[in-house]
Order: structure tokens, then C-alpha cells, then sequence
């Protein structure tokens, strides 16, 4: 039975979504998940319980190598994502961006070179040369109170199988890949999606986004406008602590994609945006909280192919619809990965609920939020 999204179970959105509401439906983009799960019961370092996984973003999809204008903003750096500074310099990305847990960064950024070494091999794809060099992105958020963190249970094979199986069809969202062990506003978090497809006046651009939820406190949860953080406060997980009582805590990592010709300034200025979209649903990006996004545009592909190049670029006065379509992207991303969380338990047994549909749809009705034609639950 397929899950039901956001927009299924009644929740009011701004903006036109794309066919599959998701960042694949910006043209060449594939996502894939590998998700890690095994046992149950006591914390045993390097055993489990495991709950985590890697997801990737391929810009191109496999059959391109051919780099994008991207930009990136961290909001707050209590964070990780690598290969930025020289996203920053060159104005370039020039590899997928994958997403895991806090601890797994070095061996998925490690076997993403892996996987290009092996598939320069691959006909229509052995442009690198023997010199083939690579900065991988590589965005974290920390999974440990659910997964056994330190157990190193990310490998070269799951990085493999995420990149090997992505594709752009519908994008799994929830406690998949990166998002497997992950917990948003103290229910369950992980993967969402969300994407805008501008009026023709407006140049009938698509913009999609991809989140890895993994932040915020349960009484800062906002659905539509909607205090439902505080309306459900039952079964937080964890005891209370001074941390958990006064500030944010985790993580998000944000992608952007764009099929507007945008020039790296530009995205930049896109990903700021990012930051505007999680305030909708309630973020205040704490101290202890990595806020780090990135955006990239598909179009001009042979920017960076030959000695000098004429692109196309949207003029600044014609980008305040992306603006828009990126906050409103990046809330509905937020509330599908809390939507498509189902209830997890985790190491030493640690539990987090699922964000409950039927209370959802009670609290919005309450408030006169709840959209017509909602799918009751």
C-alpha cells in the first residue's frame, strides 16, 4: 500500500508541484537510497543496532560527468559537507552530493572516488584519464541516538548500490538512506522531497528539493501555520535535558535543483532561501544545530567544457519566483519526510514515534486548516 504524502492527507500548500512533487522532476536528476537496518536491544559497538544508510544525488544522473553551477550557504555550522570550499572557489559542482550520518563521512566521500575510478571504465564515461581527480560533497547528520554511530556500519558496497541505483523515478522518502536513523522536531524524521514548477510568465522553471531532516524541538513544530508541535507532546524521546528544554538540536542538510540558468552567485543566493522554508515549519537553527544547503543548476552543460564558453544566465530580476518556489519546496520536503516517518525503535531500545496522521489531521481541523478532499486516516 503506498504511503500517503503531505498533500494527501489534507495539508494546505502554496505553489504548482511538479508530477512527482519531488527534486527528480528537475530533468536529469537521480536520487538513490541504500538503507542499513539489523538488530535489536542493547547498544554493542560495531554490532548495532544499526539504523542508518547513505543517499545520493547525481546532478546529471550516471551517464554525465559534466559539472553544474552550484552554490552553498551554511546557516549554522555545527555541521558537515565537504568538497564546498571548492564548490565556493569554482562556482562548480563537479560531483554527487551524498548524504549519511555524522561518523560515515570520510568512507562515503572516500568511495564516491572509488566509484568514479571504476566507472571511467564504462564506455561514454572514460573522459577522466589516468590524473582524474575528485572533491566529493558529502553532507552528515547525526543518527546516534538510534544507530550504533560508532559501529562504522557505512561501507564502500552501500555507497556503490546508492550511486549504481539511482534513478529518477519516484523518490523513496522517510526512514530511507542518509535519513534511515534520523529524528525531526522529537518525532521521527529522515528524507523528504518537495518541488515548484513556475508559471510560463515566469519562465516555467522547475526547482526540486531534497532535505535530511534531523532538527528541532517538538514544541517548535509548525504544519501550515499550525502549532502542532504543542498540540502533540506526548512520547518525546529521551529524557528531558537542559539542552533538549532550551535549544535546538541535530541536524538539516538541504539540496536544491534547478533547471533555470542560474550562475553560481545566483544559487547561492537560492540556498540563503533554504533557511526561510524550514522557519515555516518552526526551525530556529539552534547553536548545536548544522543548517547546510546547496543548490545547482542543470542548465548550461558545457559551461565547463571548453576554454571559454557563453551561457545563459536569468536575470536578477526575474529570480524572485525561484525565491519563492525554494521556500515553499523546502517546508513541503520537511513535512513529507515527517509524514513518511514511520515509529522506529533503535539502539538500547530508544523510541521514536511517527508523526501520528489522524492527530495531524485532528489538530489542523481544530485550527480550520485542514483542506478539502483530505484522505481521512
Amino acid at each position: 500500500m503506498k504511503k500517503p504524502r503531505a498533500r494527501d492527507l489534507g495539508i494546505p500548500f502554496d505553489g504548482t508541484p511538479g508530477p512527482l512533487n519531488a527534486i527528480t522532476d528537475v530533468a536529469s536528476v537521480e536520487v538513490g537510497h541504500t538503507t542499513i537496518v539489523s538488530g535489536e536491544g542493547e547498544l554493542q559497538v560495531g554490532v548495532g543496532p544499526v539504523r542508518t544508510g547513505v543517499t545520493a544525488i547525481l546532478p546529471r544522473g550516471k551517464q554525465s560527468i559534466a559539472p553544474c553551477f552550484a552554490g552553498w550557504f551554511s546557516l549554522n555550522g555545527n555541521g558537515e559537507m565537504t568538497g564546498t570550499t571548492w564548490v565556493e572557489e569554482s562556482g562548480f559542482l563537479e560531483s554527487p552530493v551524498m548524504i549519511t550520518n555524522t561518523h560515515s563521512v570520510g568512507i562515503v566521500r572516500d568511495s564516491v572516488i572509488a566509484w568514479y575510478v571504476r566507472e571511467r571504465q564504462r564506455p561514454g564515461l572514460n573522459t577522466f584519464g589516468e590524473d582524474f581527480w575528485s572533491l566529493p560533497v558529502v553532507g552528515e547528520t547525526y543518527d546516534g541516538y538510534l544507530n550504533d554511530i560508532n559501529g562504522f556500519h557505512v561501507r564502500e558496497e552501500h555507497v556503490f548500490e546508492a550511486l549504481s541505483g539511482a534513478s529518477a523515478a519516484n523518490v523513496e522518502e522517510g526512514s530511507v538512506g542518509g535519513g534511515t536513523g534520523m529524528i525531526c522536531y522529537q518525532f521521527k524524521g529522515g528524507i523528504g522531497t518537495a518541488s515548484r514548477v513556475l508559471d510560463e510568465e515566469q519562465g516555467g522553471y522547475t526547482l526540486g528539493v531534497l532535505a535530511q531532516c534531523n532538527f528541532g524541538l517538538r514544541r517548535q513544530l509548525l504544519v501550515a501555520g499550525v502549532p502542532v508541535g504543542r498540540e502533540i507532546p506526548e512520547e518525546l524521546p529521551g529524557p528531558a535535558t537542559e539542552s533538549t528544554a532550551i535549544g535546538d538540536i541535530g541536524s538539516v542538510i538541504v539540496v536544491v535543483a534547478t533547471d533555470a540558468p542560474l550562475l553560481p552567485h545566483q544559487l547561492k543566493r537560492i540556498a540563503r532561501r533554504v533557511g526561510m522554508g524550514l522557519a515555516r515549519t518552526g526551525s530556529v537553527a539552534g547553536n548545536s544545530s548544522g543548517d547546510i544547503f546547496l543548490a545547482f543548476s542543470t542548465a548550461n552543460p558545457e559551461a565547463a567544457e571548453a576554454p571559454t564558453s557563453r551561457v545563459e544566465v536569468l536575470n536578477n530580476n526575474n529570480i524572485t519566483p525561484l525565491f519563492e518556489a525554494t521556500v515553499q519546496a523546502t517546508e513541503e520536503a520537511v513535512i513529507n519526510a515527517l509524514v513518511a516517518a514511520d515509529t522506529m525503535i533503535g539502539r538500547d531500545n530508544h523510541r521514536v514515534i511517527g508523526l501520528p496522521h489522524a492527530r495531524l489531521q485532528e489538530v489542523l481541523r481544530k485550527y480550520n486548516r485542514l483542506g478539502k478532499g483530505a484522505n481521512s486516516v
